[in-house]
């Protein structure tokens, strides 16, 4: 008896130790999966939701055999300043509101691309805002986006005004709408970016002279610890040519209320002959059947420049130096994104004006009378720190208000720039884990899977449904002030739309985000297939296009006639098709999802959700 209870045991004991050598075998097996996967994945953030749509499916198209998770990240290098303190830079950045001086705490975390091909096809004019002190190069400008004076020719032929050449003229065309009645020019300095591409606008060549220039390196440079004023040889004259533009063009206080919509409705009317913005701007007022040109900045040593904005600056991950395969990897994408093609398709129909000499200039007729200025390299990069913005705002609003002369401007903006920065913010979520934003193929992405679960609870969903990139993956083992939580959810316009339906009509409004539907997104990656909680799925992949197969809840097949409520996520664009059966009623929420997660969370107790395995491919 005793000898066959000690068998038994011996048995039980065996068995247990295959059944946990299994186990560990499992999940020795899957972790090694997600390893590499991981290893595969290079990671590329991208600053707008608008280069997801068409640029991020291209650059996918043109390398199959790369996985490439693409993230709508933040506008803000402070969003990657975050991200590096723990550990989490992505492989690839991409930015717009850049400058030298905010990018200085990343340098040593990028890779110098200074000796890269890509980095020798820059033109040396506009490289040279972007190299270090020491000769160093992390961010290369892609495709410019050209900003200037917005001008109705048609007006100009009307009333015999000459279009202007230089700047005298410019003040001559403004003066004589004037006494027809007619305003010469306005701009909407409600924002911060038209105070500032004025103020520099018009000491361009001031600026990019050879006392400019070194201004502009000490300002950038990143091993400085100082707070860097203006300087006392070239700045005290932009202010003064500030002063005189507001007398020359009757630029009254009112200017200070105009957004967006004024000028542009006043241009459209003929009320105004010309405003500032952008090339887009000129190509939108054309279709309108209105006769518009873009005219430069006039210097006042009679020379004409563009001011530019690069449509991103793009920068690598330097621990990709690490591991060869996946620093090949990260090129071969850095090169489609600054390949000729790929800044076409980055452009979308509009003007292709690179800084690159290995792509050809591609004008639209509204912008043909700029080309030799283009040839000239008379692009001007503006200075674009968050300070130039935020103090630029203030200063040129007290001007135009006429509270500051130009030695009262200059000082403040010198003094602004000096005051110590205070980065001090109440933490308003903590959050004691971190979670990989990594899309795996079993279970998902799981940061995103958190970001969904707390989102389903904040709204009060049997199930949430959302587009891949409505989160930007940033769920770190950190503390979160307002603004660095706000960044967790895809800035542009992400919106949130709410409805009970039965299980029939959310397997097919699920079939719809995971296969794609006319008028609305369709996944091009795995990384772009939509996160949802509450259910799981099945999706198949069959060279590059998705089938959902399964649609399950608490492990089971859901059935035709049971009920959910369902939140959805998505860009209202992308919505859309949804929205169009009138007979299904969806109720969009009052606000977006950042500013209804921001206001969430600062009412605090928020506890993250653990990530679900909510996909299967």
């Amino acid at each position: 008896m005793k000898r066959q209870m000690k068998r038994k045991n011996r048995i039980r004991f065996i068995s247990a130790l295959l059944a946990v050598m299994m186990m560990a075998t499992l999940l020795s097996g899957c972790g090694s999966a997600k390893e590499k996967e991981q290893e595969e994945t290079i990671t590329v953030y991208l600053w707008t939701n608008a280069m997801y749509e068409k640029y991020a499916p291209y650059i996918q198209s043109q390398l199959p055999d790369v996985n490439i998770q693409f993230v709508v990240g933040n506008n803000d290098l402070d969003f990657y300043k975050f991200m590096n303190e723990h550990g989490a830079l992505p492989d690839i950045i991409t930015c717009c509101r850049f400058s030298l001086h905010d990018a200085a705490p990343l340098k040593d975390s990028l890779m110098d691309l200074s000796t890269s091909s890509e980095a020798g096809a820059i033109y040396d004019a506009y490289l040279t805002s972007f190299t270090n002190e020491d000769g160093s190069i992390n961010w290369l400008p892609l495709s410019a986006d050209v900003h200037g004076f917005i001008t109705n020719k048609a007006l100009f032929d009307e009333y015999d005004i000459p279009l202007p050449t230089d700047y005298e003229s410019f003040v001559s065309a403004c003066q004589a709408f004037e006494k027809a009645g007619i305003r010469g020019y306005v701009g909407d300095y409600i924002y911060d970016y038209t105070c500032m591409e004025t103020l520099q606008g018009l000491s361009i060549p001031e600026l990019t002279s050879v006392e400019g220039r070194k201004w502009r390196t000490a300002y950038s440079d990143p091993a400085s610890t100082e707070r860097v004023g203006l300087d006392d040889n070239v700045w005290p004259g932009a202010f003064e040519r500030m002063e005189q533009f507001i007398k020359d063009v009757n630029l009254t206080p009112d200017v200070l209320e105009y957004g967006y919509d004024i000028p542009v409705n006043m241009f459209a009317n003929g009320e105004v002959a010309m405003i500032a913005g952008s090339s887009a701007r000129v190509l939108e007022f054309r279709n309108q059947g209105i006769d518009t040109v873009l005219l430069p900045y006039f210097g006042q040593d009679g020379e004409q420049w563009l001011m530019t904005t690069p449509y991103l600056q793009v920068a690598l991950n330097r621990n990709l130096e690490k591991d060869e395969k996946r620093r090949e990897k990260a090129m071969k994408v850095l090169d489609v994104m600054l390949s000729e093609e790929g800044q076409t398709v980055l452009a979308n129909g509009q003007d292709v004006l690179s800084y690159s000499q290995d792509v050809g200039i591609h004008l639209t007729d509204h912008l043909s009378n700029l080309k030799p200025l283009i040839e000239q390299n008379h692009m001007y990069i503006r200075i674009a720190s968050n300070d130039f913005f935020a103090v630029s705002q203030d200063v040129v609003s007290k001007m135009i208000a006429g509270e500051y002369n130009a030695k009262q401007a200059y000082e403040a903006f010198d003094a602004a720039l000096r005051e110590p920065k205070d980065d001090s913010a109440e933490v308003i979520l903590t959050s004691q884990k971190g979670y990989s934003n990594i899309f795996y193929s079993k279970g998902g992405n799981e940061a995103y899977s958190v970001m969904a679960g707390t989102l389903r609870g904040m709204y009060g969903s049997d199930v949430l449904l959302a587009t891949g990139n409505s989160f930007t993956g940033s769920v770190l083992q950190a503390d979160y002030t307002e603004k660095l939580a706000g960044c967790m959810i895809m800035p542009n316009n992400l919106c949130s739309f709410q409805r009970d339906m039965t299980g029939a009509e959310l397997k097919e409004l699920v079939k719809a985000y995971v296969e794609g539907v006319e008028g609305g997104f369709k996944p091009f990656n795995r990384g772009s297939l939509p996160v949802v909680s509450g259910i799981t799925i099945e999706v198949e992949e069959n060279e590059g296009a998705y089938t959902l197969t399964k649609v399950k809840k608490d492990g089971k097949e859901i059935k035709d006639d049971e009920t959910f409520s369902v939140t959805c996520l998505a860009n209202p664009a992308h919505f859309a098709p949804f929205l169009e059966d009138e007979s299904r009623v969806f109720t969009e929420g009052d606000e977006n999802v950042k500013t209804t997660w921001t206001n969430y969370v600062k009412e605090g107790g928020v506890v993250l959700s653990r990530p679900e395995h909510y996909i299967t491919t």
